[in-house]
């Protein structure tokens, strides 16, 4: 299950701006704001990149999360 929360707090700590990771993802910040609203329905290429966007260490506790946060 996605963790909207730790997403968000994850943009926070790198830094990037929800208009910024969209253009990088080349999506609409409204396709993006809707993919994280609807339980995070993102590809494996946008999952890759926003590991990489958002320096994450750990993708599954935020796109594999195993309890709502």
């Amino acid at each position: 299950m996605f963790s909207e929360k730790r997403f968000r707090a994850q943009m926070i700590i790198a830094g990037v701006s929800h208009a910024e990771l969209a253009k990088k993802l080349g999506i609409n910040p409204s396709t993006l704001y809707r993919k994280i609203k609807n339980n995070g329905d993102f590809s494996r290429s946008e999952i890759s990149k926003m590991v990489d966007i958002l320096q994450i260490d750990n993708p599954k506790d935020i796109f594999f999360a195993s309890e709502l946060t």
